[in-house]
């Protein structure tokens, strides 16, 4: 009998990655898990089950606005020891959604903030505050995401509608938003962070010296330098 012949059969090509598309239904695992093996990909949500993507990124509907936001956040958390501020930072909220919003601050969780970070480094549960640019997203930013939010604790929301000239602050009572209202001057103070403020019209027409200096005024109100000491307190575990 002759040497038996060895069939040595061609490996098995690698699996595709999977795919995400706007308006995929997904669990927040599966969403999860395609997002993080599309590398490329820079930002996705998920909001009540359903995929969302972004439109491309225009500089003055978008870009230039989100670069204000994340300044005058900044600048509260760096005067503001015991809060942290967020870039595009994806949150695990329901198993439905995992937003990405375009900022987010939280109070740390060992100063009694309601968020938490996971052992892979994602914000888990609701931040305190949420802000994002909205252009072509009004319609999802002020439904379908404010519902999420609501639901989820978030406990301030801010929609700055760049098109319409215009910004939405809510705040949560008991379990509804309701608006923030500015005051004579026109003046937002959050009720959550003492010492934020800002001046809407000014943020609007990019105006960011007057901006800053409301901002500066809260920052050297009593209502901040309480809570800082506040802050500071926790960070100890003092009663």
């Amino acid at each position: 009998m002759g040497t038996p012949t060895t069939v040595t059969k061609p490996p098995l090509p690698p699996p595709e990655a999977p795919s995400l598309e706007a308006g995929d239904a997904l669990t927040r695992p599966e969403f999860e898990r395609r997002y993080d093996a599309l590398a490329e990909l820079k930002k996705a949500e998920l909001i009540e089950g359903i995929v969302h993507m972004p439109s491309p990124v225009r500089w003055r509907r978008h870009g230039t606005p989100h670069a204000h936001l994340v300044t005058w956040l900044g600048n509260y958390c760096a005067a503001t020891p015991g809060v942290e501020v967020g870039d595009n930072s994806s949150i695990r909220l329901e198993l439905d959604n995992m937003p990405q919003p375009d900022v987010a601050m939280i109070i740390e969780p060992a100063r009694g903030g309601q968020a938490r970070f996971s052992a892979d480094d994602y914000l888990e549960l609701a931040p305190e505050l949420i802000a994002e640019v909205s252009a072509s997203t009004v319609s999802i930013d002020l439904n379908a995401k404010l519902q999420v939010y609501r639901r989820n604790g978030v406990r301030e929301y801010i929609v700055w509608r760049v098109l319409d000239g215009a910004l939405d602050w809510f705040v949560l009572r008991q379990t509804q938003y309701q608006p923030l209202q500015a005051n004579q001057a026109g003046i937002y103070q959050s009720e959550v962070f003492p010492g934020l403020r800002l001046d809407a019209a000014a943020l609007g027409r990019l105006d960011f010296s007057v901006v800053n200096q409301v901002l500066q005024q809260g920052l050297t109100s009593p209502e901040h330098a309480a809570f800082v000491a506040k802050l500071q307190q926790a960070g100890t575990g003092a009663p």
